[in-house]
């Protein structure tokens, strides 16, 4: 899975738009490349995803699904004791053991944080909320470990 940010948008904000891509074994589910456009704020987004990825790691619900702030893109998630499965609008994505699902989402949004959280205002609100969604996911990993 990766996230990515669109160019050429002005000064950095959290408002920016950005996308999300998801490949697994059995397809893709991604927002780029669609007519009408399925960009959308990246940052709030992303915040949103790990925030409703929680109660799925957890064993609190066994389905999560996620629509990109601003966007018609979605991706619904289901768990069983040992794995996850990904779905996307045109089927099947993967379906990964629930430590590498959860390894695998915290490394994608520290790497895009790492690559560009610091353009963004500290002022802007956005960057605390990224970041506190961040630090609960990664004891939400730390347990799935």
């Amino acid at each position: 899975m990766s996230f990515s940010l669109r160019p050429d948008q002005g000064d950095p904000s959290g408002f920016d738009l950005g996308d999300m891509s998801w490949r697994g074994e059995s397809g893709e589910a991604t927002s780029v490349g669609w007519v009408p456009d399925q960009g959308m704020m990246i940052w709030i987004s992303i915040t949103d995803l790990l925030d409703s990825l929680h109660g799925l790691l957890t064993g609190r619900s066994d389905n999560a699904s996620f629509t990109g702030v601003g966007s018609s893109f979605g991706i619904r998630f289901r768990a069983t004791k040992t794995a996850i499965g990904v779905r996307g609008r045109g089927g099947p994505v993967a379906r990964v053991g629930r430590a590498e699902f959860a390894a695998s989402v915290l490394s994608a949004a520290e790497e895009f944080a790492s690559r560009h959280l610091s353009a963004v205002p500290p002022r802007d609100g956005v960057t605390h909320d990224y970041m506190s969604a961040l630090d609960r996911f990664r004891l939400t990993v730390g347990r799935q470990c």
